[in-house]
This record gives structure tokens, C-alpha cells and sequence, in this order.
């Protein structure tokens, strides 16, 4: 895996409930759905930003799969190839040295970016691009989709994935002392309702989007088995109240066509049709 920095002082996001109970039972249905989704998406280049624990492209045939996280301090040239690396796998260090980087499962180069919000890519470069709670945490959440718009080949595919505001986790989330398990306070968590109207003010189709994640934030297994079957209801019965949510968008360009000036048409040439004389004589009127 071939690794790029970019510089810059920000800290990464970070979700905080990767080893808990809940955490786990989040980030397996979160897998489960991105496989099914990347699954027949083709293409030369894939690009996961953020949440290395999911691998959201082990699924992904493409032949280079990204992973670009946030927090470096080394430059690098922008708008560069994807494909392009500046050589062996490597993280430099806050002294400026090199430390070799073990390569992560499914993916073939790693870059390291500053913000979200700026991408070194070039303009319709990607082919696919997986946000899996990106918005969540990003300072301004309406230009790292414009980003997104701008790296992506037309007829390319996002994916997202966030915390529902409408869910039991949610509403955790909103409480100061109890807060949710997964994700720390200063996240902002932004409605499927709400997302779909910033896809389609981008010319983003919707055409996927599930729910999961209907038993409440329990911070034992035992407890969260016991909870299974609300599992099973909330699908049937009330399914936009799922704690965690994962839509699939495609970037539509609309078709150009060139208009040509308009020629005076030249009137059709008649033709004279030879009439076959009659050898019949006509009479003469009295």
C-alpha cells in the first residue's frame, strides 16, 4: 500500500465506540451494507475517506482502493493521478523522519489529507467514493459534498452513512450525560431527509438508501441479544427509525448537445413528368 501526507494541524475525527458492544453491532451492519453495495459498482478508482476500522471497498473489484484520512503534516502536490505514489508505504513523523506503514486489508494506496473539504484529486478522476461518517464530523459538511462533485466521473457513485437524529441513538445523542455510545458530543448528526435534498441540489440521484440498527444502545451483549427482536419489528414496523442509516447516490450529468446554425433550404427542383400522347383524334364540335 502506497501512502501520501498532506500537511496540515487538524486532528481526525474520531469514533469513539469502535470497541464497545455497540460500536461492533454498528460497524457490522455498516460492512454488511457497503459490501452489497460496492459489490458490482466497476471502475479504475475507489476512495473510502475516513473510519479506517470499516473497510467499506473489501468487496470492490476496481484496482486501486484509497483510504484517505484525515491529520497529516507533510506536503504533497495537489490535483495529482490517484494512482500516483511517492513510492514504498510510509508515514512521516513529527520530526520529519519515515516509519514504515503496514498495509491495510483491500486497499492499495493511503493518503493523508488535511480536511475532508479538499481533496487532492483531480476533477472527475474517481469512480467511486464511500463517506462513512464523514459529514458527521466535517466543518462544513456542504463543501466536502461539493468536493465529492468535483472528483467524481459523471455516472459515478457515492455512498454515505450516519447516525438517524429520529432514532434511540439520537436521542442519546442529544442528552449531555448519556450521550451516544458510538460518537462523541461535538458530532453533528444530519437527517437522511436532509442529506437527500443536498444530493439533489447537486444533480445526485437517489436510488438506495436502508435503515438498521433498531435495538436501543445497550452497553452489554447480553443485553443487546435480548433486544434482537426489536430488530425484526422496527424493519417491519417503523424503519425510518433505525439508529444508523447508509444511502447509495449517482452523479448525473446532463447530456450536451451541439446546436448548428440554421441553413435556408434550397427548394426542391421540379420535375417534368413526360406525358404519353394519345392517338386518339377528337372531334370536331358542330
Amino acid at each position: 500500500m502506497h501512502e501520501r501526507i498532506i500537511k496540515g494541524d487538524h486532528p481526525s475525527f474520531s469514533f469513539d465506540g469502535r470497541d464497545s458492544v455497540p460500536g461492533r453491532y454498528l460497524l457490522a451492519w455498516e460492512a454488511e451494507q457497503f459490501d452489497a453495495l460496492v459489490g458490482d459498482v466497476f471502475g479504475y478508482f475507489a476512495v473510502q475517506l475516513g473510519l479506517p476500522e470499516v473497510d467499506a471497498l473489501r468487496a470492490n473489484r476496481m484496482p486501486t482502493r484509497i483510504l484517505a484520512t484525515a491529520g497529516g503534516i507533510a506536503p504533497v502536490r495537489e490535483g495529482a493521478d490517484p494512482a500516483s505514489s511517492p513510492g514504498p508505504a510510509a508515514t512521516v513523523g513529527a520530526e520529519g523522519g519515515a516509519t514504515e506503514s503496514m498495509p491495510a486489508p483491500g486497499f492499495t494506496h493511503r493518503v493523508i489529507v488535511d480536511r475532508f473539504e479538499h481533496l487532492p484529486f483531480a476533477e472527475q478522476s474517481i469512480d467511486l467514493i464511500v463517506l462513512p461518517h464523514v459529514l458527521e464530523f466535517a466543518n462544513d459538511p456542504h463543501q466536502v459534498l461539493r468536493e465529492v462533485d468535483r472528483v467524481l466521473r459523471p455516472e459515478g457513485r457515492v455512498l454515505l452513512s450516519g447516525i438517524n437524529p429520529i432514532s434511540l441513538w439520537g436521542a442519546r445523542h442529544l442528552m449531555p450525560r448519556l450521550g451516544c455510545p458510538v460518537l462523541p458530543a461535538q458530532a453533528r448528526l444530519i437527517g437522511l431527509p436532509r442529506l437527500r435534498d443536498w444530493f439533489k441540489l447537486l444533480s445526485f440521484d437517489v436510488d438506495q438508501y436502508h435503515y438498521g440498527c433498531y435495538r436501543p444502545p445497550c452497553r452489554s451483549q447480553v443485553w443487546l441479544d435480548r433486544m434482537n427482536v426489536m430488530e425484526r419489528a422496527g424493519d417491519r414496523w417503523w424503519p425510518i427509525c433505525g439508529a444508523v442509516y447508509c444511502v447509495a447516490a449517482v452523479k448525473r450529468v446532463q447530456g450536451v448537445r451541439l446546436i448548428m446554425p440554421v441553413w435556408r433550404k434550397k427548394e426542391p427542383t421540379r420535375r417534368h413528368v413526360a406525358v404519353a400522347a394519345s392517338n386518339r383524334q377528337r372531334q370536331p364540335v358542330d
